[in-house]
């Protein structure tokens, strides 16, 4: 059989790491300690491998994620193999963790070293009804790996003051707090609004991380 399927360039990358990208949109880990993982993230795997829901692990953290709307459920995958995630062909970039943290939109996270420690954190100034309530802080010693809907774009937040679309911030400097900004107004209200009422406001020594993309449209009916 021949087919330019079968080139090398779609062949696994063989490697020692334990967290490597097969291309920019598809992760493989090779298991020994456990991985965390958004639900639904394996694509393929081989070996011995189970796969178990991940739980808040206390109740403080049960509470935000009943309330939050945007957090990312999680698994935990165990066992002997590789496991291969990905998600809607979004691009795929790792952070090694080295005693430090970074704070994660959920919808952006795919996979985590279980030994790093992470917790739900509320966005200063959100109401209950608005976007990008919560954000995941993960800190500790390990790889996180998060995707992007599209390439990103690292934005310097330490010069002035840096504002986000909710669904387009991918993660950010730990030691960033942001806040939230209404930018609408009664005027624009009334002429049906602009779409953009509510940004994420960052300024102070370090970054924004933001996709080319405000997320999948909502179906309608």
């Amino acid at each position: 059989m021949r087919s330019a399927l079968f080139d090398q360039a779609h062949a696994e990358i063989q490697t020692s790491d334990r967290f490597a990208l097969q291309s920019t949109k598809m992760l493989k880990v090779t298991l020994g300690p456990d991985v965390l993982s958004a639900k639904g993230a394996m694509v393929a795997y081989q070996g011995q491998v189970q796969f178990h829901h991940e739980g808040s692990g206390s109740v403080a953290r049960f509470v935000k994620n009943a309330i939050s709307a945007d957090n990312q459920p999680l698994m935990r995958v165990s066992g002997q193999g590789e496991v291969f995630f990905a998600r809607s062909a979004e691009n795929v970039f790792l952070l090694q963790l080295e005693g430090d943290a970074i704070s994660v939109n959920g919808s952006s996270l795919l996979a985590f070293d279980s030994a790093l420690q992470w917790d739900l954190h509320r966005t200063k100034g959100a109401g209950m009804m608005t976007a990008g309530l919560f954000n995941t802080l993960i800190q500790g010693q390990g790889t996180v790996a998060l995707t992007s809907h599209g390439a990103p774009m690292i934005l310097d937040c330490s010069q002035q003051p840096t504002f986000v679309d909710p669904n387009a911030a991918v993660c950010w400097s730990a030691n960033l707090t942001p806040g939230i900004v209404n930018s609408m107004n009664m005027r624009s209200l009334v002429r049906g609004g602009t779409g953009e009422a509510i940004q994420y406001s960052f300024h102070g020594p370090g970054f924004v991380v933001v996709q080319p993309s405000e997320g999948y449209p909502m179906p309608t009916a």
